[in-house]
């Protein structure tokens, strides 16, 4: 069974529990209050709109949830307890929300029937819910334990670390759903001793390659203290993968500093590398908050806009408006915009950046830069879906090409949206060379570690007060 048509088997299962849930509810609202009989029951079900709506509604309000809350992806990735915890949590926030909002104001004969509704809705929803989910996926797991299904899966490595790790699988009394394709060479530094066990698929420089021909879906990397300068090419892949999942064999610094997650897959704890920097609630609500609040800046700035446009339009000759290439979410290169601030022409030869003396910034483009007007009209380009709000300030190619050569780490930012702000830019500033922009770095590669809505909030608050108090760089 492919994914597609397990998935399939997923939806169909959650709208049934859905389905039922709804009608079981009406039968037991209708009974508890309005004492009806089963009859009466059946015969208002035929005339009743609303009932008949919510047969419409009512499931895919759960599809919407549990979509929200990222359950259907990953789907062969699953455990019995991941299905317990999750359905369990849901189902308990999905029914408070419904309640609050469809049933409350119910007429009852007393408070505790609308109690017995919520304790009723519950626990039927969970329960057909719940019931089918582990029952496909212990049918699942079971064949992937046996072998009937697998991940196409590749090791980074080539050494006695990775000669264990590929025996370790081996050796598992249940298999762990690993389809080993063959293992990618890093240098000459350690003898090969995966000859005769896998074949080699290709070197580290054609990892990208070797993914997207043998469609791996599992990287298992195993190499030393001295090679993980070669891990930046294989995180480089899950960013642009979303699908792909890299599991690295832990060193010992690694456990003592606590960055060793528990997994099944070579039956000992690896670092688990994900590409969801946010979980998907949190993804959606980020989104959402980036539409409402640009849409909200962009009807509150229309006059400021107006004086902008006047004010660069009398400053200098040339469009008031500047559109520079930049690259973005997955490397995909967008065109950002902004008040121009320069002279027209500014840049002839080749990409320039710009310093605080520049003579090239006309005298209102730097009233515009002293409170960063000029990065306003980037709010048509979040709602575009270019940007975001908050995230990595987006570099151009030429510049990032030069950053790749000293901090080949750069690429992870490439799998999180640009933004208008950042904590780069709350901390560090405008970067005026190559150098600026390295250091600047660390503050982003700090912030999509530790991405949150929370975190958005706090770098939104801290750009608005360095921008009125005229502080920052």
């Amino acid at each position: 069974m492919n994914k597609t048509k397990l998935t399939c088997v997923y939806l169909l299962f959650d709208v049934l529990a859905a389905l039922l849930t709804w009608v079981g509810l009406y039968m037991y609202r209708k009974h508890v209050g309005e004492s009806a009989d089963l009859q009466s029951i059946l015969i208002s079900m035929r005339a009743d709109s609303k009932f008949c709506l919510g047969l419409l509604l009512y499931p895919l309000y759960w599809l919407f949830f549990h979509a929200f809350f990222g359950y259907y992806n990953k789907i062969y990735r699953k455990s019995r307890l991941d299905e317990l915890v999750t359905t369990f949590g849901v189902t308990l926030f999905g029914c408070l929300v419904f309640f609050f909002v469809f049933i409350l104001d119910d007429i009852v004969t007393s408070p505790n029937d609308y109690v017995k509704y919520l304790i009723f809705l519950f626990f039927w929803q969970f329960i057909l819910t719940y019931i089918p989910r582990v029952s496909i996926t212990s049918y699942i797991n079971k064949r992937i334990h046996n072998g009937q299904i697998g991940f196409n899966t590749i090791i980074v490595g080539h050494d006695e670390m990775a000669v264990k790790a590929y025996e370790t699988v081996l050796k598992q009394q249940s298999r762990s759903g690993h389809f080993f394709i063959g293992y990618i060479r890093v240098d000459d530094t350690h003898p090969d001793m995966m000859q005769g066990k896998l074949e080699c698929v290709g070197d580290i420089s054609k990892i990208a390659q070797v993914v997207d021909n043998h469609h791996i879906e599992e990287v298992v990397v195993a190499l030393h203290n001295g090679q993980r300068k070669y891990v930046q090419q294989v995180l480089a892949l899950v960013r642009r993968n979303h699908n792909l999942t890299i599991s690295m064999v832990p060193q010992e610094h690694d456990v003592l500093m606590g960055s060793v997650k528990t997994s099944s897959v070579l039956d000992e704890p690896l670092i688990s590398v994900t590409p969801d920097y946010l979980p998907t609630w949190q993804r959606f609500v980020k989104r959402g908050c980036d539409i409402v609040l640009s849409l909200l800046a962009l009807v509150l700035l229309l006059p400021l806009y107006i004086f902008l446009a006047i004010g660069v339009k009398r400053s200098s000759k040339g469009p008031i408006f500047y559109m520079q290439e930049r690259i973005g979410y997955l490397g995909k290169p967008f065109n950002i915009i902004k008040f121009r601030s320069m002279c027209e022409n500014a840049e002839t030869d080749k990409p320039m950046l710009s310093s605080d003396d520049d003579p090239r910034i006309t005298p209102f483009g730097k009233f515009m830069r002293q409170y960063r007007l000029d990065e306003t009209p980037q709010f048509f380009n979040v709602l575009r879906g270019d940007m975001s709000l908050v995230g990595p300030r987006p570099e151009r190619q030429y510049y990032i090409d030069q950053i790749m050569e000293r901090a080949p780490y750069y690429q992870l930012l490439l799998g999180v949206k640009p933004g208008i702000t950042s904590w780069g830019q709350v901390r560090f500033g405008y970067a005026e060379n190559v150098d600026e922009m390295i250091e600047r770095l660390r503050w982003d590669i700090l912030y999509i570690e530790n991405m949150s809505i929370l975190m958005d909030i706090k770098i939104l608050i801290y750009t608005v007060l360095i921008i009125l108090k005229r502080e920052g760089k």
